[in-house]
Parts: structure tokens; sequence; C-alpha cells
């Protein structure tokens, strides 16, 4: 009885070894290492800077929220998850070999008591439980030499008190690792009721069951946690640390230092780089060293370089994204503009005297990548692109007439509010400004082009799709929703070559949980 009911309080907190169902990490592991994954991702706190696309910060508020919600989802998956039958068998004294079973296992009350998490500076996470109660009922089944017997069973554990440091690091392939560097944990009483069948013999016995039980079970929990823990590593390390953003662009956001752990925070520095899937690595931009500001009064801080921004303008730039071909049976009929030598002719007179009367086709796209930059009053973008006119002949062949090249700086503002639904991470609104606009001469198969008049008909055009832009931002995009985590007074502010978002973070458990 002492191994049975040992092991039955053991499979309610970790997973049974002897059940082959028993497969993934404890308490859901896919679960529960996304939040332990989570937990990591959002780390910061070393003064000195460390080269990396994005980084990002958790201070001692954001770990006591995520600690508050941590306790009430292990709690409800504690109470509503299955815990495997248990079969086996032991040899006790008078009554020989004992084959038993336990079935219908469930944690009918669970309260972790005093509990804390805080970090420990150089090393991890701290999480303590004082006081901790579990209440479990089962069904139970004997065969001795005496017969069969059953019943129900209660088993209280009062006084349950854990200690452990949780370490953080990062695998060679950019993973986060985890692993239990220091555990204490002891039980202070259990009491053992028997129901049914011959429970009135057995429950003359509780008080010694009850205190081998405590014994052995006073030295397994440590080894059950380290375990559990252990379990939670294969996870971590198949965890993907890239996620493909459409069919032109992925984003690998690995670890490229292991999170640095101070007093009342955290960080971890990420690569943050987009490429193009399917394509060796451009390796235009290096990133460089920088440091987060210190914004004490919020949850969370994401920094955003300009190698971040950099990045994902260059894989759209490789992927082909930013090149279009136009022809003019792209255009209704009805439209008073055409792409012909005659239409555009009023525009460049050169092209309609050297080809009357024909089709063009037109390319428009990027000569090179678009360069960001951060600057205090906002983010700064100098867009280098081209049109090549080609005339369309009768055979189909194409003539190449003329390149212009078009280079533009934008400046742009933006700005992050909270949602109330609950359905998205929160909405971006912003503003858009034209700050200078050029078009000149690439080369030209028909003689000088004269940009002067296309050059201010390309300007307004450009005010115009502002325009349109700016009304779009000004009702604000809304940011999809990530693991039902939205943002709580977020504030954006820009600085020389770095973006910082401030915010409080809301999580709305699962409608299951």
């Amino acid at each position: 009885m002492l191994c049975l009911f040992g092991v039955v309080l053991t499979a309610s907190w970790f997973p049974f070894p002897g059940d082959p169902k028993n497969v993934s990490p404890p308490l859901h592991g896919q679960k529960m290492s996304w939040l332990l994954a989570l937990s990591v991702l959002v780390s910061w706190v070393q003064v000195r800077g460390v080269p990396a696309g994005l980084k990002a910060q958790v201070n001692q508020k954001g770990l006591d929220y995520g600690h508050q919600f941590g306790l009430r989802m292990v709690t409800s998956m504690l109470r509503k998850n299955p815990i495997p039958d248990i079969y086996g068998n032991h040899n006790v004294p008078l009554l020989g070999d004992v084959q038993f079973s336990v079935t219908r296992i469930q944690i009918n009350d669970l309260q972790l008591g005093d509990s804390a998490i805080s970090f420990s500076k150089g090393l991890g996470v701290n999480l303590t439980v004082a006081n901790g109660y579990v209440l479990l009922s089962a069904n139970w089944k004997l065969r001795t030499v005496f017969g069969p017997d059953g019943g129900t069973a209660d088993i209280r554990v009062h006084q349950l008190s854990l200690s452990t440091l949780l370490g953080l690091g990062k695998e060679v392939t950019g993973q986060p690792r985890v692993w239990a560097a220091r555990c204490r944990a002891t039980i202070g009483d259990i009491s053992l009721k028997f129901h049914g069948g011959n429970s009135w013999f057995y429950n003359r016995f509780t008080s010694v069951l009850e205190m081998l039980l405590q014994s052995k079970l006073n030295k397994q929990l440590c080894f059950e946690l380290k375990k559990g823990v252990d379990d939670i590593a294969p996870v971590l390390h198949a965890m993907n640390v890239s996620t493909r953003i459409d069919s032109f662009a992925e984003l690998d956001y690995s670890f490229v230092s292991r999170p640095v752990f101070g007093v009342d925070r955290c960080h971890v520095d990420l690569k943050g780089e987009f490429f193009t899937p399917g394509q060796p690595r451009a390796n235009v931009f290096t990133p460089s060293p920088f440091v987060l500001p210190q914004q004490p009064g919020s949850m969370f801080l994401l920094g955003i370089s300009e190698f971040f921004a950099n990045s994902a303008a260059s894989a759209y730039f490789f992927a082909g994204v930013l090149r279009k071909n136009y022809t003019d049976e792209m255009i209704p009929k009805g439209f008073p503009f055409h792409l012909n030598t005659d239409d555009v002719g009023m525009l460049i007179p050169e092209l309609e005297k050297a080809f009357p009367d024909m089709p063009l086709q037109v390319l428009v796209g990027a000569r090179k990548p678009p360069a960001l930059s951060f600057y205090p009053d906002g983010v700064h973008a100098t867009v280098f692109g081209s049109i090549e006119v080609c005339v369309v002949l009768p055979n189909r062949n194409l003539v190449p007439a003329f390149l212009l090249n078009i280079d533009g700086n934008f400046t742009g503002q933006f700005f992050l509010r909270p949602v109330s639904s609950g359905t998205s991470l929160g909405k971006l609104s912003g503003l858009v400004a034209l700050k200078h606009f050029q078009v000149y001469q690439g080369w030209s198969n028909i003689g000088d082009v004269k940009v002067e008049f296309l050059e201010n008909a390309l300007k307004v055009g450009v005010q115009l799709g502002l325009l349109a832009v700016n009304q779009h931002l000004k009702k604000g995009v809304l940011l999809p929703n990530i693991h039902n985590i939205s943002l709580v007074n977020p504030q954006i502010t820009v600085y020389q070559g770095l973006m910082l978002v401030a915010t409080d973070l809301h999580y709305e458990l699962p409608a299951d949980l």
C-alpha cells in the first residue's frame, strides 16, 4: 500500500514512467514549454550591447504577472488532464504478493499556497512554493491470498514546500535550454483515508503508511521535478527558431547569446533577421551592438534595430517582390491614359518622336533594397527605384527605350494603441511624409530625356498615394493576436538606431482552462 499510494501522489505531479502514453513532457509539455520559452524570449538586463536584430526584456513586474496566470493554467490543467491508471504488484508481510490497480485518479483540490518567483542574478529563475495543499481521489483494487478487494481512497497532502532554481541558457543551434539547477522539496503531512471493501482494516494502519509514504516522497520529489524539467528539453530543442512570414520572407529569431539575469530583470538577444526562403542569405547588413534604454514602469521592452528592418527590406528585394511589369493590357479600356508612345509621349516627347503610336511595357522596381534608419524624429526610409520603358514591336519583341532612376526619402511616425476586444495584439497607426523626390536619367536610346515635367507629375502621384496611406494609418491597422496576448498602455519611442516598444501585457486564458 505504501508503494501504491506513493506512486499515486507522484503521478499526479509528474508523468508516470511506466505508462507508454506519457511520452510528452509533464503538464502537457507543448503548452508548458511554450510558457517557458515565452518567459525566456521576453528577457533582458545587461549594460553592454550585443550585436542582435532584436532585444527583449522583462522585469519583475512582468515576471509576477506571468506567475499569476501561469499558476492558474497549471492548476487548471492538473485538474482537468487525466492521470494515468497505475497497475503493479508488491510483496506485503502476511498478505504475500499483492496485485493492485489504481484507476480514475483525480485531483479534486490544488492550492499552491504562498508561491513566489524571482530572478537569480547570473543564474536563472527562482520558484518557491510554501504551504501547498493537494487532495486526490482514486479507485483501488487489490488481489491477495484472501481474494479480491476494492474501494475508493482520499489522499491529502499538507504543507507542501518547494524551492527550485531553473537555469536558462541556449543551444548551439539557437534554441532555449532549461535545467533544474537546484531543488529542495518537503511534504509536512500526509493523510490517507480508505473507503469501501475492507477499508476498516486498512484505516487502522494509515498512520504507519502515512509516515513511510511521507519519507519516501520527500526523497523523490526533487528527483521527479528534475526529471520533469529534463523532459521539456527535447521539446525546446525541437522548437522552431524561425517563422515563415509569407512565401517571400522568413524571420530567424534564434538566440545569439544566453539569457542574462539581473536582480530584477533579465534579457535575451535574438538574431532578428529576415531572409528569403530557399535562397542563400545575402548578409547585406551586419547587426551593430545596441543597448535598450531603461523604462522601469513597463513589464516588457522590445528593441528593434535597424538591422531587423533592413534585413526585411533586403529579403523582399532579393525575392523579386519589389519589381513589377506593366503592360497596356492591364489598364481598363475606358481609362484616359494608356501605356503607349502617344500618351506617354505627352510627358516625354522624345519617345513619341522615336516610336510613334506603339504600345509600351514598363518595368517598375527597386534598384537595390530600401535603406531604413531610426532617428528621434521617426523612421527614415530611402527608396531607390527605377522605371525602364520598352517599346513593344508588332512581333512582340521589346526595344529598350530608356531607364529613369527615382530616389525618394520618406519619414514615418508610428503609434501603438491597445484594443479592448482581446482579439488583437494592438492597433498600429502612424503618419508618413515625403521629404525628397528626384528623377534622373539612367540611360537612354532615344536621346536625352527631359525629366522635369515627369518628376513633378510623379511627385504629385506619390503625394496622392500618401494621402490614401495616411488615411488608412489614421484608422489604424489591427495587429494579429499572438497566443491570446494583447498590449496594455503600449508606447513606441524612436532613438538613434533603435525603435523601442515599451508595454504591459494582458494574457487571456483559453476558454477550456
